[in-house]
């Protein structure tokens, strides 16, 4: 089968509940035709999987006819990583938003780093938390209103690019929720990388921090690897705070170093035989 005879058999008959426009339909789609592409390359359905946060990001694991599991709010990432130590054959990949993944989730997020999972996070990042009525979460602008802070938000934003970058994960990428070849080709690559990959996905929210919205004349592709020096410069040209600065989308960061699953000889064993632990007793 093609890929678009394959994407269709990744549909479900469950109803898609997102606000008609969300930017959320277009990252469906792209990772849709992602593990479509893949699929066709050679690799099997029942082979991926997929893990979600909590929010309106996290819908998208009704939509996916992939096995998973719905996580706790934060917790997408030691769950993908859970699956991992189960079966390291699996082609993983967790979804969260700016709220959970930031908040919650930031230890995991740090020590996935250190860990380096054979896995993908993709983190939908609109800097609200949106299905809770449009809290801030820790993305948000300084001065945003909302009923949890009227006065507006006092704190500087967290650059995510940075952390991730300090926590010595190997794929960081940036993305527009609105350039889909784009998002497919991105997603590719962080799927088919050794190790843990961090994708963010900057996408718009049609009803909460609509000043945050906008940003696609600021975003401009570029392609780095193993240049951590220029990565950090990359990192330093959108500070999350305005919209005044350059914002690079793309890969800011790749780079190779041994992963969970090559580091525990038991887990290697399982991957050599491409087989998981229940296979294992057999």
């Amino acid at each position: 089968m093609n890929p678009e005879q394959i994407k269709q058999k990744l549909a479900t008959k469950n109803e898609i509940t997102w606000c008609p426009g969300c930017t959320n339909f277009l990252i469906l789609e792209s990772v849709k035709r992602t593990i479509a592409k893949l699929i066709s390359e050679g690799e099997k359905q029942e082979n991926f999987a997929i893990v979600t946060d909590i929010g309106c990001n996290s819908k998208i694991f009704d939509y996916i006819n992939v096995s998973g599991i719905y996580g706790l709010h934060g917790r997408a990432v030691p769950t993908a990583e859970g699956i991992k130590l189960g079966n390291p054959n699996l082609n993983v990949i967790a979804f969260s938003g700016d709220g959970g993944i930031y908040s919650e989730g930031i230890e995991h997020f740090v020590h996935a780093g250190r860990f380096n999972a054979d896995l993908t996070l993709v983190v939908m990042d609109n800097q609200s938390f949106s299905l809770t009525t449009g809290q801030a979460t820790p993305t948000t602008q300084q001065g945003y209103k909302n009923k949890a802070e009227p006065l507006g938000e006092f704190n500087p934003p967290l650059n995510p690019i940075k952390l991730a970058l300090a926590s010595g994960i190997t794929f960081i990428a940036r993305c527009n929720a609105r350039d889909m070849p784009h998002m497919v080709e991105i997603l590719e690559q962080a799927v088919k990388h050794k190790g843990f990959s961090f994708v963010e996905i900057i996408q718009d929210c049609l009803i909460f921090n609509d000043e945050a919205d906008n940003k696609d004349k600021f975003m401009y592709k570029i392609t780095n690897k193993d240049d951590i020096k220029k990565a950090l410069e990359l990192a330093d040209e959108y500070d999350y705070n305005s919209k005044s600065g350059k914002i690079p989308i793309g890969i800011l960061f790749q780079t190779q170093k041994p992963t969970l699953e090559d580091k525990w000889p038991q887990l290697k064993e399982l991957k050599n035989k491409g087989i998981g632990w229940k296979d294992l007793k057999k």
